[in-house]
């Protein structure tokens, strides 16, 4: 069986070819690393929260990939300066796909923002200006750049038997999780930053702060793929 996995999207204003329209995308990075791990991506662009549930039962696992700031009103939290850019209809959306993966037990991954908005549907809060936080700006150095960051993996965790114990990681955050009721922590940076959380009491169910469609290493992704060829 080749497994499907879901992937959101982003919905923007986009230039290809003659045309300058609102345009579903994602960069193709996601798609290369899940068919090299042994998936098919199926993309995911912001719909009706409605339609969540029957989306889902078509599907073998589930990605929220990476993106805007999560609405802060989402977690209860005024806006700080520099948060901004928010896409209502795209929180909506992963929310309720995370709401139907939940319910049928189907693996999950959550990528950067992926790992905010998985936070925020079970409850947790964020931080919302990582340099705030930490006093530097390697977890997002601007424009298109990635921080090269270490990090630290929970020895016997799901990640760890995914990526090892330590290693280097592409991040492009603003943002962190702050409060994530349910996970634990299973990776920080040098700086404490949390870089990587999951559910014990679930099969799969993960996230990073960080890029790994970034890498050659496809690890996390196989980790993704052989959880959703396993029944139950």
């Amino acid at each position: 069986m080749t497994p499907l996995i879901g992937v959101s999207t982003y919905r923007e204003q986009a230039r290809w070819g003659v045309w300058d329209e609102p345009a579903d995308v994602l960069h193709a990075a996601y798609a290369r690393s899940i068919e090299a791990a042994g998936g098919v991506a199926v993309l995911l662009p912001p719909g009706g929260p409605d339609t969540a549930p029957s989306v889902v039962a078509r599907l073998d696992a589930l990605v929220i990939a990476g993106g805007a700031d999560v609405d802060p009103g989402r977690y209860a939290a005024p806006p700080h300066d520099r948060t901004s850019g928010w896409r209502e209809d795209r929180d909506g959306w992963e929310l309720a796909l995370l709401d139907a993966a939940w319910d049928r037990g189907l693996p999950a991954l959550g990528i950067c923002r992926g790992m905010q908005v998985m936070a925020v549907h079970a409850g947790g809060t964020l931080e919302q200006h990582v340099p705030d936080i930490v006093g530097h700006e390697q977890h997002s150095p601007g424009g298109p750049q990635f921080g090269e960051v270490e990090v630290d993996v929970t020895p016997g965790s799901r990640l760890s038997a995914a990526i090892g114990d330590r290693g280097e990681v592409a991040c492009h955050h603003h943002q962190s999780v702050r409060e994530h009721p349910g996970f634990v922590a299973t990776a920080h940076s040098g700086d404490g930053m949390l870089e990587a959380m999951e559910r014990p009491d679930l099969p799969f169910w993960l996230a990073v702060q960080w890029h790994p469609e970034t890498r050659a290493d496809a690890g996390l992704f196989r980790a993704l793929v052989e959880a959703a060829r396993s029944p139950g």
